[in-house]
């Protein structure tokens, strides 16, 4: 039976958010558990992350290492793995029913719902706690909820949009960031003129192009087209076309990084990432992660100081509002029939200190809304005003419409920028796709 997802679009975060830095602890520390009755006996647990390298690494080793202190019976064996190994990797093991992870990483939206169809995910709608339900609100729960039952415990909001090099904006003679095409064009002109690379794209890894294509969509079709569920979703609407058509019409302007298609988004210097880090490009499309895989990748590790962010921009004729955006939410989620302590363990990376001590980790926008009074970046400040703002938020569209069709639409945009493809064959190929099931 196919699931259904309550709500596709994600709810903008409250507007009376703090923004200013507030004083914390950025050490582990646990919150009161909806599974106090945990047994004392041994248990070993296995815990899948996509932070294999930096802080973020170190982060979740820590917070392990402290769960662990507060429950002595407990073992867990990390695994970090690459990201886009990740749900390539995460459905072998579920599928294989004897290897698979007791907390693995949950994108929500058609992503989980596929994995809750198989029954392979525990429901922790009674079981998440009273604090951390309090501290979270409502709403950033809904990708994670499928058929009125949560399934995942988020930990971060990452709506998505250009960021880009200050110095690299100045040194061109750009004096503005672009509201709409013509004037990310005119940018684009500056940037080449001056000898600077525009924009970099990680095209080897397919879903930073198709991020492009994404948010075309976005700008072209209507709020009601883009959330229509899969199920009730037949793409014949021309906007999906023409957010196509959008996309090759500007790569033909050669906006690029030399070379896109077979350059890695976050692995190294020579990544897409590392282009931005490094000061080899201009500008990159990417979601509210990118200030710390950024940081990552400088030459001395620490945040670029002149990274900035502006909303994609809006096109011409384009029937979607011009203030919404585009985005995920990251969590974990427990195995089918895990034991009583995978929820504590949810509970606790959930709490206010740990998620304060995480979006220090990672720079990024926590899930707990009273830990968002930490994020003291300038990028990522503009990020949750413009979340704050925002008319509507809609899912990633490879995460809201499950990986069958996230698959087929990221290839086939893939594929059009490699000049095998249409943008007609993409909507041909998310059709196919979506019919299979």
């Amino acid at each position: 039976m196919k699931k259904t997802i309550r709500g596709t679009a994600l709810v903008a975060l409250s507007a009376s958010v703090a923004l200013i830095a507030a004083g914390c602890s950025t050490g582990a520390t646990s919150t009161t558990s909806a599974t106090d009755g945990a047994s004392a006996a041994p248990v070993t647990m296995t815990f899948w992350h996509n932070s294999t390298t930096g802080d973020g690494k170190q982060y979740w080793e820590d917070t392990v290492a402290a769960f662990e202190k507060e429950h002595p019976n407990v073992t867990i064996t990390i695994q970090a793995i690459q990201n886009e190994d990740m749900d390539g990797k995460l459905q072998t093991a579920l599928n294989s029913g004897g290897d698979e992870p007791t907390v693995f990483m949950a994108r929500g939206g058609g992503k989980l719902a596929d994995v809750v169809a198989a029954d392979q995910v525990m429901d922790i709608t009674d079981q998440i706690s009273a604090d951390v339900k309090s501290q979270y609100g409502d709403a950033v729960f809904n990708a994670y909820t499928i058929d009125g039952k949560v399934y995942g415990m988020p930990t971060s909001v990452l709506p998505g949009g250009i960021y880009y090099s200050k110095d690299l904006f100045e040194k061109a003679g750009i004096t503005a960031t672009p509201t709409n095409f013509d004037e990310l064009n005119a940018a684009i002109v500056k940037l080449k003129a001056a000898g600077i690379t525009p924009i970099a794209l990680g095209g080897k890894d397919a879903w930073p192009a198709a991020h492009w294509y994404y948010f075309f969509a976005l700008r072209n079709c209507s709020k009601e087209v883009i959330t229509t569920p899969l199920a009730n979703q037949d793409f014949s609407d021309n906007c999906w076309t023409k957010a196509g058509e959008d996309l090759k019409a500007f790569s033909d302007t050669d906006p690029f990084n030399k070379g896109f298609l077979t350059t890695s988004a976050q692995q190294g210097a020579g990544s897409s990432a590392g282009m931005l880090a490094n000061h080899k490009a201009a500008m990159e499309l990417m979601g509210a992660w990118q200030p710390g895989v950024v940081a990552s990748l400088t030459p001395d590790g620490k945040p670029l100081e002149d990274l900035g962010w502006f909303p994609f921009p809006s096109v011409t004729g384009g029937a979607g509002d011009a203030s919404a955006m585009m985005g995920g939410v990251d969590g974990f989620a427990c195995r089918k029939n895990a034991p009583a302590e995978c929820v504590e363990f949810l509970n606790f990376i959930a709490s206010k200190a740990n998620q304060e001590g995480y979006a220090k980790a990672f720079q990024t926008l926590p899930a707990n809304q009273q830990s968002q009074g930490v994020v003291t970046d300038s990028a990522l400040k503009d990020v949750l005003n413009a979340y704050n703002s925002a008319s509507y938020v809609v899912l990633w569209l490879d995460t809201q419409y499950g990986q069958n069709v996230g698959n087929a639409l990221n290839g086939g945009v893939v594929n059009m920028l490699a000049g095998k493809g249409t943008a007609a064959d993409i909507v041909t190929a998310v059709k196919s796709a979506a019919a299979k099931g």
